[in-house]
């Protein structure tokens, strides 16, 4: 998934636009974008729309953000969608692995009870919306076969430490989100797992979008997340890979293939390791996904 867009379970026009949008998967929220005395409503409203859309020949993965289980909805949000069939749904505020394996067992009970395969749920957690997330996002890996990607947020993290700003004056993040990005990064490759970019809540400027979307592709990101329609294009072009970028990776791959016990090898002039080879091979993989390989 190069482009994840949330959209505010409880408006059913953004939602059908939202699956037009170009976007790889759609996140349909039930968690900030919805008041209080709304979310009865939402859940009603984003499960005729899962339970539709699902049955769609060409269709956008299927998310829906859940309240966290801090928050005593997490069950009737799970009650409400899962007879819906969503793909997978996103888990804010979670604290590690004990938080997955929760998750893992409401999924669980909720798929007997409705005649779904095992497993069929799967979970995208944002692991970096408490400063105790912070201290458990190694412990991810081996959670559960449910937990398909991670992703990290600024805005409940900075609200939890009390902080002022999260960015500075040029729009960049301030040190402690740094670190809850790349603790992300880190979590998310422990676990083998997606590395999901967080939103750029500035929709109308493209520019640092396009700046902040090749900042997380170039450290490891392979999707991030949206908030309006328009980011979605420079999102999928960002996180596509080039057709000169697939032609060194296979040049990288058929290299190694023709030596196949060597440690290292040389492509006109320039050295490459077993390193090289693994993101060679995994940037194949993301461009086979994203129909450009």
């Amino acid at each position: 998934m190069r482009s994840l867009l949330f959209v505010p379970a409880d408006a059913p026009k953004k939602l059908d636009k939202a699956m037009t949008s170009g976007a790889d998967a759609v996140i349909v929220d039930l968690e900030d974008s919805i008041a209080p005395d709304r979310k009865g409503a939402a859940r009603e409203t984003a499960a005729a729309f899962v339970r539709e859309a699902m049955t769609a020949t060409a269709r956008p993965r299927l998310l829906v953000r859940v309240n966290g289980l801090s928050t005593g909805l997490t069950d009737d949000d799970l009650d409400a969608v899962i007879p819906a069939r969503p793909d997978a749904i996103m888990l804010p505020k979670a604290e590690g692995a004990a938080s997955i394996i929760h998750t893992d067992a409401k999924l669980a009970a909720r798929e007997a009870i409705v005649g779904l395969p095992a497993g069929h749920t799967r979970i995208v957690a944002i692991a970096t919306e408490t400063a105790q997330a912070l201290f458990v996002a190694g412990t991810y890996r081996g959670a559960s076969r449910r937990l398909s990607g991670l992703t990290w947020g600024a805005e409940d993290l900075s609200a939890e430490l009390g902080a002022e700003a999260n960015r500075d004056a040029d729009g960049n993040f301030l040190d402690p989100y740094r670190l809850a990005r790349a603790i992300c990064l880190a979590a998310a490759a422990a676990a083998e797992v997606q590395a999901i970019d967080t939103v750029h809540v500035d929709f109308r400027n493209e520019t640092a979008l396009r700046r902040e979307c090749e900042d997380a592709r170039r450290d490891g990101f392979t999707g991030k997340m949206a908030i309006h329609p328009a980011q979605v294009a420079v999102i999928n072009e960002v996180f596509t890979p080039t057709a000169a970028a697939i032609a060194h990776a296979r040049a990288v791959v058929a290299a190694f293939a023709a030596q196949p016990g060597a440690g290292t090898i040389g492509i006109e002039g320039r050295m490459y390791d077993r390193p090289h080879l693994a993101i060679a091979q995994r940037l194949l993989t993301r461009a086979e996904a994203a129909g450009v390989a």
